[in-house]
């Protein structure tokens, strides 16, 4: 079994390394938005030992250059909301990694992921609980709104898992 706090996400696991592990996002804001976790259930970064947080950062290294190739992507967002009071929501450390294009948002307004990932991550736990790929308008991406976004199905998380899983081996 693997958990993401206490939520058994083994059907979710797309990618592993010796203390972490990469799981696919239940409403991702953008195709192939994923999330990489410590094995360890532990609310803070700084609750991680040195061996962990290289680990998860190692793997947040690999990870994001296989997105970059299964998506097209030609860079990321890397964001960790450490603690409820910077938004994280789920007591369980967990750096979302976001593969981004030039045409994900109007030029100038790249940063207009921060808002959505944080609203995102404000609603994660209900979504979890209570268990979208973007769409595109004039050639941008269109992020709906978190309460707009559906949680993705069990039976499409794992389908997703298993194709990601073919950009990556072990170890």
């Amino acid at each position: 079994m693997t958990l993401f706090s206490t939520f058994n996400v083994a059907s979710q696991v797309f990618c592993r390394s010796a203390l972490s592990f990469g799981i696919v996002n239940l409403k991702p804001l953008i195709p192939g938005h994923v999330l990489i976790c410590p094995n360890r259930v532990v609310p803070r970064l700084q609750d991680l030992g040195a061996d962990e947080v290289t680990d998860l950062f190692l793997l947040v290294q690999r990870v994001g250059k296989g997105l970059e190739r299964a998506f097209g992507a030609q860079g990321l967002t890397v964001s960790c909301q450490d603690g409820p009071v910077a938004g994280q929501s789920v007591p369980h450390v967990h750096i979302h990694l976001i593969p981004r294009k030039r045409t994900d948002f109007p030029p100038g307004e790249s940063d207009a992921i921060y808002p959505l990932l944080e609203s995102s991550e404000r609603a994660l736990r209900g979504n979890l609980i209570a268990s979208s790929s973007g769409q595109t308008h004039g050639g941008l991406l269109v992020v709906p709104k978190d309460e707009d976004r559906m949680p993705r199905s069990e039976e499409e998380m794992t389908r997703e898992a298993q194709w990601l899983r073919t950009f990556f081996t072990s170890g």
